[in-house]
């Protein structure tokens, strides 16, 4: 059997082996798994079955994943987009009045031509067009980004008006009487932080993954001795997994073929397939460049083997979650826990994905492991990711102030798009007006336009 994994995945070429990117695979999904708890909370939001938008969310994962892995054998992995998702329920449903099984069919009709984009030249022309500096930068912001999400999650960085952002106030849980939920889950993080980043500078392997089950493992102690205290209403669960419902999978049926195609003709509906279709793509572009950078699987100029591959698997996922009833698909930016476990190959990708599958059986256990616990890894992961910020140019305004903007707009907007956005306008007009014209390729000059253009029309 590890022969033909070996053979099948090319495992000694990249330096890995079946354990590595068994491990690898593990720690991705222990990381991702928390969008199957909050897919089906946001999507529920639009008025969708949560149970079916559950069991959806297993599949779209496990089939975009293996399509992935078989594909282009990269350790990539595709779970339904959490901003995406956001903008379906409370954008397009709520804001804007359309109904979720409309909504569905813009989902579908986007992955339709993503798959189009993907199988022409454009997709080519996309991925080179972008400078190199640029693609450190995209990495580097994808590591700020990772990292304030799990700074956020953690509950230790907490929202302000007065400066946006602040640390969370012990005295001010204590006040509250909320010290045994959101005071010991912050303090449960930093310890989980502190243990991940000691077993990472011993080198001890599979430090990621370890770290998350070690801080989980104390959350539950702190619930059995009462120092945790939870409060399901204040977001709070029990630590302790629940079998009491059993294992049974959620029917699908009442989101499965829901599609409304009805409006397909408006404008309105056109458009808000244009906003996913735009996100999907750079979306997608971004992780791929930043996590193939981490995975060090460019080449001497920047660009990546078998890109068509990973791009039309996004496509191909984005039409299943259409089918099924869920919400746009991205290249999941916590597969980079996966990669600095070492993973290397489409192994990885596919053992996530058939994790994602086991779930719909297993879900009172990974549903029971809280966002502190896998927030340490968030962070490190970021940490990892950021040192690709080193290789950016900044001696050359022209490089590196563009660059700047690209990898500090991703945390600052909550946005890997934003942040490509903001690089590909500044790095166009700053060259420009610098009389540096040559350096801007025909694509770059069309992908300014497009984001101008997205600014000003959505």
């Amino acid at each position: 059997m590890e022969e033909t994994l070996n053979r099948l995945f090319h495992l000694k070429e990249r330096g890995t082996s079946v354990r590595t990117e068994m491990l690898a695979g593990l720690t991705t999904f222990v990381t991702a798994a928390y969008v199957l708890a909050v897919n089906p909370s946001v999507m529920s939001a639009a008025g969708m079955d949560a149970g079916a938008v559950f069991t959806a969310t297993a599949l779209v994962c496990f089939l975009g994943t293996c399509v992935m892995a078989l594909l282009t054998n990269y350790p990539f992995v595709l779970v339904p987009s959490m901003g995406l998702n956001a903008y379906f329920a409370y954008t397009v449903v709520l804001g804007m009045g359309y109904s979720w099984e409309v909504a569905l069919a813009a989902i579908f009709l986007e992955g339709a031509v993503f798959a189009v984009i993907s199988l022409t030249s454009l997709r080519d022309k996309i991925f080179e067009a972008i400078p190199l500096n640029l693609k450190y930068a995209i990495s580097a912001g994808i590591g700020l980004f990772i990292t304030i999400i799990g700074l956020k999650s953690s509950g230790l960085v907490v929202s302000s008006q007065a400066t946006l952002v602040s640390i969370f106030s012990f005295t001010g849980s204590v006040a509250d009487g909320t010290f045994n939920t959101a005071g010991i889950s912050v303090i449960l993080f930093c310890l989980g932080l502190v243990i991940t980043a000691v077993l990472m500078a011993r080198n001890v392997k599979g430090n990621i993954l370890l770290g998350i089950l070690i801080t989980w493992i104390l959350g539950i102690a702190c619930e059995l001795c009462g120092l945790y205290v939870p409060d399901a209403a204040a977001g709070y669960a029990s630590l302790l997994p629940d079998f009491s419902r059993g294992l049974a999978v959620p029917s699908l049926a009442p989101t499965f073929l829901k599609m409304d195609f009805s409006q397909i003709a408006n404008l309105g509906f056109l458009v808000v397939t244009f906003a996913f279709l735009l996100t999907s793509l750079f979306d997608t572009v971004g992780s791929l460049i930043g996590l193939g950078a981490k995975a060090e699987l460019l080449d001497e100029e920047g660009n990546m083997p078998a890109v068509r591959g990973a791009m039309a698997s996004e496509s191909v996922a984005t039409m299943i979650a259409g089918l099924l009833g869920n919400s746009a698909t991205c290249c999941s930016v916590e597969c980079a826990a996966g990669i600095a476990e070492g993973g290397r190959t489409g192994l990885m990708a596919l053992t996530t994905g058939v994790l994602f599958l086991l779930s719909m059986f297993l879900s009172p256990i990974f549903l029971a492991i809280p966002s502190f616990a896998t927030a340490p890894a968030l962070v490190i992961v970021g940490f990892l990711m950021a040192s690709s910020v080193l290789k950016v140019d900044f001696n050359d305004p022209c490089e590196g102030i563009p660059a700047f903007l690209c990898f500090m707009g991703m945390p600052l907007c909550y946005s890997i798009v934003e942040g490509i956005s903001l690089g590909i306008i500044s790095y166009v007009f700053i060259n420009l007006l610098c009389g540096n014209h040559k350096k801007i390729s025909p694509m770059m000059y069309v992908l300014a336009v497009v984001f101008i253009l997205k600014y000003v029309l959505i």
